[in-house]
């Protein structure tokens, strides 16, 4: 048995795949178009759903399973989309988001100083030079002891002064969350009204993320849909592995991407360099712009089963058998 997922894949700008359709997949889609909300289109620009700017925390409970990761490169695709984004790392302790990006030489500022009047807000802001609609803000300096005053009141702060900027109201506020549900997971998911949970498929993993799904629906945070990472094929056709379809089932959340196990993660993650931005892309980078386009129309793609039929022999080998 093999287990793959169906849903609104809108083809990534510039490469080329839509024009290898057939009429027959086509017809395909059109049929199944009552299920899915958005159609696989072309050349287009997604369409922002709900009002700005959308507050989105990354989390996960279980650390190591890709949370930074997910943030940096859907903060990237959201960028590469045109839209306005600002990420905010705020796992004060174990700051890493600005490794990913590669901004880690540029940050002179954090919150803390915004916070004490040290500086302004803008100056705190670290702009990327590829794409300038994506900005970076950090909560604290490495080793740094953390004020016992800080909380959620005071990420909230932040967010309202996000919104009230003179330069403009961001679309997108990804908050990169720590690890654990203690002091700093209260505080990340403070401000926030949608979350994205990064989980693995394994049993650990998926045991904090279920805690997580509770504690988040306890804070009023209904609108939560899911990323399933480092999935291998190769292991769930051998039973080694739990399939989406098992996660899904399992947590009860909408998925909102499935991303392969890729070696070029690694990789991308020590240059400073997102994934998404790698050419020609690999299949997680492709999965992450994916997930990307389906957080913007908040879309949600759907796990199915197939079963795998063994071909039908025929009365004489030349006949099927």
């Amino acid at each position: 048995m093999v287990v793959v997922a169906t849903g609104a894949l809108p083809a990534p700008t510039g490469l080329g795949l839509g024009r290898s359709s057939s009429s027959r997949e086509r017809r395909r889609t059109r049929r199944s178009s009552g299920q899915i909300r958005a159609v696989l289109q072309w050349n287009r620009r997604p369409e922002l759903a709900g009002s700005r700017p959308r507050v989105v925390v990354v989390t996960s409970g279980k650390g190591g399973v890709g949370k930074t990761t997910v943030t940096a490169n859907l903060g990237m695709c959201l960028a590469r989309l045109d839209f306005s984004v600002v990420a905010i790392d705020a796992d004060v302790g174990l700051r890493n988001l600005d490794l990913l990006l590669g901004l880690e030489n540029r940050v002179n500022y954090t919150a803390m100083e915004v916070l004490n009047g040290e500086c302004r807000l803008d100056q705190a802001l670290v702009r990327d030079k590829r794409w300038t609609n994506l900005e970076l803000l950090c909560i604290n300096k490495p080793r740094y002891k953390m004020p016992m005053g800080f909380g959620g009141k005071a990420l909230t702060w932040l967010v309202d002064a996000l919104k009230q900027r003179p330069d403009g109201c961001p679309d997108f506020i990804l908050i990169d969350c720590p690890a654990g549900i203690d002091a700093g997971f209260i505080t990340a998911i403070t401000p926030a009204n949608e979350a994205v949970l990064v989980t693995t498929p394994d049993i650990t993993s998926l045991r904090d993320a279920d805690r997580v799904t509770g504690l988040l629906e306890c804070d009023d945070i209904k609108d939560i849909k899911m990323i399933v990472n480092r999935v291998r094929s190769d292991m769930i056709k051998g039973e080694d592995m739990m399939s989406v379809l098992d996660v899904q089932e399992m947590l009860g959340l909408p998925l909102l991407g499935v991303v392969p196990e890729d070696s070029e993660v690694i990789k991308s993650t020590n240059r400073g360099y997102p994934l998404v931005l790698k050419k020609p892309p690999t299949l997680a980078g492709l999965a992450l712009e994916q997930a990307a386009w389906r957080l913007v129309e908040k879309d949600s793609m759907k796990a199915v089963l197939i079963e795998e039929t063994r071909p039908k022999r025929g009365f004489l080998p030349f006949m099927g058998g």
